[in-house]
């Protein structure tokens, strides 16, 4: 992002300081493709109805988590915790899945739908079955009917901002959010 961009004396064609506002937490979405996990970094997960519980997620359409959605109609959502090492995130966020396994090494379970669910620096879950996709260009819209959630721990949940302003996380520029900063 160039410096006038961000002026304050310039006013931008879209104020990417506006988007900071909304909040969002750091999720790791997990799913799979046959007996093979995969799983990414995604901030933009939300809540879509109770009843019938609806969750939706932005996933960018060149990743290996998008494939495998598609494929196994199924993803899992794990809440971080406000303590998740930046390390774990930099696994999930800035790995590809397709060249290494995200699940080698981690503590996770097999949910419901059939999508792993991380355990590690996990607060929650939500386990998902796909309902419906929505296009939009580079991400596609996932959204999943939730067959299974559970409270693992009382931690407080990672916020974007955190990651940004505490962790000084980077965000990849397949992310559907305006990166850090300016």
């Amino acid at each position: 992002m160039s410096a006038e961009f961000c002026a304050l004396d310039k006013k931008p064609l879209i104020e990417p300081r506006v988007f900071f506002l909304i909040s969002s937490g750091i999720y790791i979405i997990s799913t799979k493709n046959g007996n093979k996990y995969n799983g990414s970094i995604a901030s933009s997960l939300i809540q879509v109805s109770s009843t019938p519980p609806r969750l939706a997620v932005s996933i960018h359409k060149e990743s290996l988590t998008h494939a495998n959605i598609e494929e196994s109609k199924v993803f899992s959502a794990s809440v971080l915790s406000i303590d998740t090492p930046k390390k774990f995130i930099m696994l999930y966020g800035f790995r590809s899945g397709k060249t290494f396994e995200k699940f080698k090494d981690v503590n996770y379970k097999t949910g419901t739908s059939g999508a792993p669910i991380l355990l590690e620096h996990t607060v929650a879950y939500v386990d998902c079955q796909l309902v419906d996709s929505l296009d939009c260009e580079t991400h596609t819209i996932f959204v999943g009917k939730v067959v299974d959630a559970e409270l693992l721990k009382t931690d407080k949940p990672m916020s974007y901002i955190h990651y940004c302003e505490v962790l000084k996380g980077k965000t990849p520029t397949t992310s559907p959010l305006y990166a850090c900063g300016c």
